[in-house]
């Protein structure tokens, strides 16, 4: 017995010295921690198997180990495909020649566009052409759930060559969380939704979720003013405090109606957007409005908002959104 002990000895300071690193990588976020923790629990589980009378209780953490490789698998999976996506859309960002977005530029406008764009400090200053966008929030995912669960969020967003990654981390309970992605790209829309970076919840494509996509897009111009010039987008003047927006991009097509104080700062955005992606779907009304305003390299944004669907049996806020930090014109070389 003692024979046996000795010779397995070395192996379990090998199994433990894995681990170890295994434990130092998974906290620093490693994409290879899973390696080193997947090579010490297989060492780990023949050395159980060998030592079955005395070490049999070790497959438990074993397990417990493998189903958190897997995991940490999926995410990295997930963040790897958000990341090659990223990229792709942000190398289409035209970076020379960075114009200035003028009095001249926004001249054919309707006034109260024009009184926002002023008052947001973005005239005089660098077209925007992508940025980045940090966000916590607050998410309720169904109407009937009455408890917030905590979020962050990333958004990139390219003006130029019209495109959007949206991706948030949902906490829903210690043991699940909700990682999402929304993108419009191409003119096309995309959301996707997986538990715990492994399984499926939500992949949708189709027509309507195009529409709703640049919808969403089109909503981003609260935080990217230079798209109210895009050549994508006409406006329609309502009334002095209102302008209804339609952008056209590669044969999809999305609109909405932006809602302005006197003074020119935002206050609400409206658009009628597909819920579901069913067939027979009927169009709701998606409401974006605004409760504080911060600065963001000059141009003054809403920086507390909330996402809100009005349905026939009450209205569902959905998103109670801050934004942390906000980059104009990112370099998609670095």
């Amino acid at each position: 017995m003692c024979i046996k002990a000795c010779l397995g000895t070395p192996f379990w300071l090998i199994a433990a010295v894995l681990f170890l690193i295994y434990s130092i990588l998974f906290y620093m976020g490693n994409r290879y921690a899973g390696i080193f923790g997947f090579v010490a629990m297989i060492i780990s589980q023949i050395l159980i198997f060998y030592f079955w009378q005395d070490a049999k209780f070790g497959t438990i953490p074993n397990l417990i180990i493998l189903i958190t490789i897997i995991f940490s698998y999926a995410n990295v999976k997930f963040e790897a495909l958000v990341e090659e996506e990223k990229t792709n859309i942000l190398l289409k960002s035209n970076m020379e020649n960075l114009g200035t977005l003028s009095a001249a530029d926004v001249k054919g406008l309707p006034d109260a566009v024009k009184k926002w764009l002023v008052n947001s400090g973005a005239i005089g200053k660098k077209m925007m052409i992508n940025g980045k966008i940090v966000q916590k929030a607050l998410m309720k995912t169904k109407p009937e759930q009455e408890d917030w669960k905590i979020a962050t969020a990333i958004q990139y967003c390219v003006i130029d060559e019209p495109a959007l990654i949206w991706t948030v981390d949902l906490k829903m309970n210690p043991f699940l969380r909700l990682k999402g992605r929304d993108k419009f790209q191409d003119g096309k829309g995309e959301m996707l939704i997986k538990m715990n970076s492994l399984v499926n919840v939500v992949h949708e494509t189709g027509e309507k979720i195009d529409e709703g996509t640049i919808q969403r897009y089109l909503g981003e111009m609260v935080w990217f003013p230079s798209l109210a010039v895009s050549p994508y987008v006409s406006w329609e003047e309502l009334d002095g405090l209102s302008a209804r927006a339609t952008m056209t991009f590669k044969n999809t097509t999305g609109a909405g109606t932006f809602y302005f104080k006197e003074n020119g700062d935002f206050i609400k955005f409206v658009a009628l957007r597909f819920m579901e992606n069913k067939p027979g779907a009927e169009k709701k009304e998606w409401v974006l409005t605004v409760d504080e305003y911060g600065v963001f390299d000059g141009i003054k944004v809403p920086s507390k908002m909330k996402a809100t669907w009005n349905l026939e049996n009450g209205d569902w806020t959905w998103l109670d959104l801050e934004i942390l930090k906000i980059q104009y014109n990112i370099n998609p070389k670095y």
